[in-house]
């Protein structure tokens, strides 16, 4: 096998593990899927899937990689982003609680915007968090070599948007279909709580965590 094509499939696996591994991004659509369904997950899919594509350019371009040494920049994104996910935590904390009289409501007059604001929770969800572009750059630097061309960048983009798109919708579509549903309206609080679990802790590790 060639030895660049080595480094591409190299780069693809470790992208679809980091990406497909749950996580705040993925926990989200999928609660997002089973709560309000297919199409508002698709939305914030859509948002995930955008971040993700700008963190890839920006690595393959070596801007990103200016923020690695600029620890003032790294800290505040990672405060802002350890308080979003803290934010959602509550989000979902306080669902977990509510009735489901109140919860079905709520989605109900929620509909008419969920695309617009589910995109933006997805694009902030990525854009915010510094471990996002920490990955990209170390997947950069296995994919390229210090020769490699503007083709190997593109295939190396291009490979990663179609297996985003591929991963985060797909997670949006599996969670959206009529047994995760009934699951999901089954198990509401369950779900709702152990998702403020995980965001809250996420948010909690990235506010403590260095660099």
């Amino acid at each position: 096998m060639p030895e660049h094509v080595h480094h591409l499939l190299i780069v693809w696996v470790a992208y679809i593990i980091a990406a497909g591994s749950p996580g705040p991004s993925t926990m989200r659509i999928m609660g997002v899927a089973m709560r309000q369904g297919r199409q508002a997950a698709l939305s914030l899919s859509a948002g995930v899937v955008t971040g993700s594509i700008f963190w890839g350019v920006m690595a393959a371009t070596g801007i990103s990689a200016l923020l690695t040494q600029y620890a003032q920049a790294l800290t505040i994104l990672k405060i802002f982003g350890g308080l979003y996910l803290i934010y959602l935590a509550i989000k979902a904390g306080k669902s977990a609680m509510e009735s489901d009289h109140k919860i079905a409501a709520d989605a109900g007059g929620d509909r008419g915007q969920t695309g617009r604001e589910l995109y933006r929770r997805g694009l902030l969800m990525h854009l915010s968090n510094p471990k996002s572009i920490l990955a990209w750059i170390a997947l950069v630097t296995i994919g390229l070599g210090p020769n490699a061309s503007w083709h190997t960048v593109a295939t190396i983009l291009g490979g990663c948007a179609i297996l985003s798109v591929s991963i985060f919708c797909g997670y949006a579509i599996l969670f959206s279909t009529g047994p995760m549903v009934r699951l999901y309206a089954k198990a509401r609080r369950g779900i709702e709580g152990t998702l403020s679990v995980l965001f809250a802790y996420a948010g909690c590790r990235l506010l403590l965590s260095r660099f």
